[in-house]
């Protein structure tokens, strides 16, 4: 993670920028020595279905037949 200054971030704002992009890391702004944002870059790549489910993997618990219809909850649409 990096830490910048809100003046510092604002004379070098393109190149920094591109950095973070290049880099992935995340930028802290700082007004003060105090942090006030916080940058992060959009992945690139889209995460998997197990990946992105994975710490809920055998924590969720069903009540119901999850194959079962629902019809009775849409009524008469």
């Amino acid at each position: 993670m990096i830490t910048m200054s809100k003046s510092k971030l604002k004379a070098h704002m393109l190149r920094v920028f591109r950095e973070i992009e290049a880099s992935g890391e995340t930028l802290v702004v700082t007004d003060r020595s105090v942090p006030v944002l916080k940058i992060t870059p959009i992945k690139d790549k889209e995460e998997s279905v197990e990946s992105l489910f994975a710490p809920f993997r055998g924590k969720v618990i069903f009540h119901e037949d999850m194959n079962l219809p629902t019809v009775d909850e849409w009524g008469d649409i």
